[in-house]
């Protein structure tokens, strides 16, 4: 289908060349252009510019008036655990009693609770639940999504949740991305040997999810109390040698040596940082790493939040994710994540739109092809109701915003 939008108030993150990591300054850049058109043909972008510009003579199927509406490139939520089983609303409840993260974790709960639920819950129905909250992110305005494994914590239930994932790639028109999350947590079975479970996830788990073709990426949890540097090294090492590039879960909940190891091994993203300090700054600021901030979950889990302030100084490349997750952020929407970036970690407009869009992208291994209005790039964008600024969309953090939603270059209904 090709279809024309036509009369767009505002068309927001316009590149006419495909644009690099915003990184410093440049996350304060974001090109606009007024009383503008988009063309979109055989899913693609193919033309846009100001009305004034545009032969109107049989060049689109479909035309859509956007009069008094902006139009932005699709969010890239490039952090999440969307693929889970059931919920656990209980812990939020345990939370409100007042037991830490870490409480809850140790009497059995958290990822391990989801590990035994997903355990016991078969492919079809996982997919189904997780395809819930697919169109669920569709509708919030998520376009392209990076999905992890890390709720089996054994071979089987591992492959069976990258598979599920791999369904989602080619059932939904969502843009996936999947990374493979073994390192996760110590399941129940290997509470005394630690080391026992590190090296199944190399010996079997790795060479499995390579040889099925199930991740692009692998990831490991370096944290106190779950996966320490060494560990996390050694996971990263043997997922390279499979050509798994890495990314972390860095600096969550203590200054871990998360960031420094996952810079060591040319990761695309070390997310979290709560705990991130001058150290990590300078560390982060001399590699090609993107910090990855998921405000989504530091709001639930009631902790201070990253200082992305201080890491934009030093010229780091910031970017937004939900973290959806049934533990610690339930949540798919990126407006609200980006509301949170704004109001908590002081975080402008322009720069939330940069992290939530083109450098989320490249949290993907997708910047060449989304997270732009940029000719030749994939025909991902949504269609606001009418609005007054793209300020109002963090401002007004919880209004339904999006009225229609463009994927593949196809109207979402």
């Amino acid at each position: 289908m090709s279809i024309l939008i036509t009369n767009i108030k505002k068309l927001v993150q316009v590149e006419g060349q495909n644009p690099p990591l915003r990184r410093g300054k440049q996350m304060s850049t974001l090109n606009c252009i007024d009383s503008a058109f988009l063309l979109i043909k055989g899913g693609i972008i193919t033309d846009y510019g100001q009305m004034s510009e545009l032969r109107r003579d049989g060049i689109a199927e479909k035309v859509i008036d956007a009069s008094g509406k902006m139009v932005f490139p699709s969010f890239c939520d490039s952090h999440t655990h969307l693929v889970y089983a059931g919920s656990r609303e209980m812990e939020f409840m345990d939370k409100i009693r007042g037991l830490s993260y870490q409480e809850i974790a140790r009497r059995g709960g958290g990822i391990l609770n989801s590990a035994k639920l997903l355990h016991n819950t078969s492919e079809d129905d996982l997919f189904h639940q997780a395809m819930r909250r697919v169109d669920e992110i569709i509708r919030f305005g998520t376009g392209a999504v990076e999905i992890k494994s890390g709720y089996g914590l054994n071979t089987e239930d591992e492959l069976k949740m990258l598979r599920v994932i791999r369904r989602i790639s080619k059932e939904s028109p969502l843009t996936v991305k999947a990374t493979f999350l073994g390192a996760h947590a110590f399941p129940e079975r290997y509470k005394d040997n630690k080391a026992g479970y590190v090296k199944e996830i190399i010996e079997e788990m790795i060479p499995r999810v390579a040889q099925e073709g199930l991740a692009e990426y692998i990831d490991a949890f370096c944290e106190e109390g779950f996966f320490s540097v060494e560990d996390t090294d050694r996971i990263l090492e043997a997922g390279a040698k499979c050509g798994l590039r890495a990314t972390v879960h860095a600096n969550q909940m203590s200054e871990s040596g998360g960031v420094e190891v996952g810079v060591k091994h040319d990761a695309v993203s070390v997310a979290h940082l709560e705990f991130a300090t001058q150290r990590q700054f300078k560390c982060l600021a001399n590699s090609k790493t993107i910090a990855n901030l998921l405000p989504g979950a530091t709001f639930f889990l009631e902790m201070a939040y990253p200082s992305a302030r201080r890491m934009i100084e030093y010229d780091i490349p910031v970017a937004l994710a939900t973290n959806y997750n049934p533990g610690s952020c339930p949540c798919g929407d990126m407006k609200f994540i980006m509301s949170l970036a704004c109001l908590k970690m002081k975080m402008t407009p322009e720069e939330v739109f940069n992290a939530a869009t083109i450098n989320g992208a490249y949290a993907m291994g997708l910047g060449t092809t989304h997270g732009s209005i940029t000719r030749g790039k994939c025909a991902n964008v949504f269609i606001t109701k009418d609005i007054p600024s793209y300020e109002f969309i963090p401002y007004s953090f919880s209004t339904p915003l999006i009225d229609t939603v463009i994927l593949n270059g196809e109207i979402y209904e």
